[in-house]
């Protein structure tokens, strides 16, 4: 999936739409890589996915702690920014394995910083900034990421469909 945002607002909301459209029936470890460069739009992407998830209060950027972990609705987000990491090994102390969990999703901002020591992911966001906004591509990378995103072209075509019917 392919789109393009013109605005944080709108960068949050795909967060939020694509949060909302995480498949019911399979509550396994999710994991979502957030690459892209600084400024493109990766934190207030997660923060609108975080919002729509169900996290309440602030969310922060995990810039220097590296790991924020929320309760999110029936399950816990756990949002990882590895940009100042500068050695894979040093991820093992942060306790990954206990928050690899059912019910959890990972939004890793950076996860080439953690090559070798992260799940693989589910899905793949590829954020690029550019004068006109920001570029965005969404590709599913295993069964889970797959049936997302057919999840998430439902949403938007029942979206467009009640729009159509709105006199």
């Amino acid at each position: 999936m392919h789109t393009r945002t013109q605005s944080a607002e709108e960068t949050e909301e795909l967060g939020a739409r694509l949060a909302l459209a995480r498949p019911a029936a399979d509550r396994a470890l999710a994991v979502l890589y957030l690459s892209g460069e600084l400024g493109s739009g990766k934190t207030t992407f997660a923060r609108g996915f975080a919002r729509a998830a169900g996290v309440r209060g602030r969310v922060r950027s995990p810039t220097y702690t590296l790991l924020e972990p929320y309760v999110a609705g029936d399950g816990t987000l756990v949002h990882l920014d590895l940009y100042r990491v500068q050695s894979p090994a040093e991820l093992d102390s942060l306790g990954l394995r206990e928050w690899a969990a059912p019910g959890h999703v990972w939004l890793i901002e950076w996860p080439e910083h953690g090559a070798g020591r992260l799940p693989a992911a589910d899905l793949v966001v590829t954020f690029a900034a550019s004068a006109s906004g920001h570029q965005i591509e969404v590709t599913g990378t295993s069964a889970l990421g797959a049936a997302w995103l057919v999840q998430l072209g439902d949403a938007g075509r029942a979206s467009l469909e009640s729009t159509r019917r709105t006199p």
